[in-house]
C-alpha cells in the first residue's frame, strides 16, 4: 500500500516593521465579501443597461434591454440566462434539500412452455 506524502500547510507571514500590524494584516476578504473592482464593473454594466434600455423601449430599463436582445441575439441571451438561473435556483439553507435514490430489484420473468 502506497502513502501518499502530505503536502505542508503555507500561511502568509507577515514581516515587522517596527509598527505593530493593523488586526486583520494578511487575512485577505472574508468569505463572501465581492472584490471592489468586480463591483464597480458590475454596477457600471447594470447602469449601463438600464440606460440602452431606456432608449430602446422607452420604459423598464434593463427588462426592455435584455428583451431586446433575447429577440437579436438568442444565442447570448440563453448563455445569459444559464447563468444566472442556477442563482434563483436555491434550497431553504433552514430546510437543504434532499436527494432520495431507490433501487428496486425485480425479479426476472420466467417464461413456462405449455
Amino acid at each position: 500500500m502506497e502513502t501518499k506524502k502530505k503536502t505542508p500547510i503555507r500561511s502568509k507571514v507577515v514581516k515587522s516593521t517596527g509598527k505593530k500590524p493593523p488586526p486583520n494584516a494578511g487575512k485577505g476578504r472574508t468569505k463572501g465579501t465581492p472584490n471592489k473592482t468586480t463591483a464597480l464593473l458590475k454596477d457600471a454594466i447594470l447602469l449601463a443597461a438600464q440606460n440602452a434600455g431606456n432608449k430602446v423601449g422607452k420604459k423598464d430599463g434593463i427588462v426592455s434591454y435584455l428583451e431586446q436582445q433575447a429577440q437579436s441575439n438568442p444565442t447570448a441571451f440563453m448563455s445569459l440566462l444559464g447563468k444566472v438561473l442556477p442563482m434563483t435556483i436555491s434550497g431553504d439553507p433552514d430546510n437543504p434539500l434532499k436527494v432520495v435514490t431507490t433501487v428496486e430489484l425485480v425479479a426476472p420473468s420466467v417464461k413456462r412452455k405449455a
